[in-house]
């Protein structure tokens, strides 16, 4: 099963936590175990598991990403999104969460986080569920 999920994003630099609509995937998909791939098909936008349960963790990925790699930075790229895409290179574009009795095996804390680098966007991403 593979199943393409469209979101917005607000803000030039976010995090968003996309776990409710990746288990409603691996719901749907009615599988008993398996491996969940979520994928980001975008190269200034990334995924990456982290603590869900507190936002100021996201708020805190957020700053030092932006400290580590500054927007203005005399990039060579001309289209100016230079830092969106190094973020993205160091989060990453896929992960992967095994499933079992039709949930996600994420530990208690964990959620799966879309990483918005040059926004506000429309994006998308791809869940694909894979039986074992």
């Amino acid at each position: 099963m593979l199943k393409e999920i469209t979101i917005q994003t607000n803000t030039q630099t976010q995090i968003l936590d996309i776990t409710a609509q990746v288990q409603k995937v691996v719901e749907e998909s009615g599988i008993m175990r398996g491996l969940c791939c979520v994928f980001i098909p975008h190269t200034t936008a990334g995924v990456t598991i982290n603590e869900n349960a507190d936002p100021s963790v996201k708020q805190d990925i957020v700053m030092e990403l932006n400290k580590v790699i500054p927007f203005n930075d005399n990039y060579s790229h001309l289209e100016g999104n230079s830092a969106a895409h190094i973020k993205a290179s160091i989060i990453g574009s896929s992960v992967n969460i095994p499933v079992k009795n039709n949930n996600l095996l994420l530990g208690t804390w964990q959620g799966i986080c879309f990483c918005e680098f040059d926004g506000p966007r429309n994006r998308k991403y791809f869940v694909k569920i894979i039986e074992n």
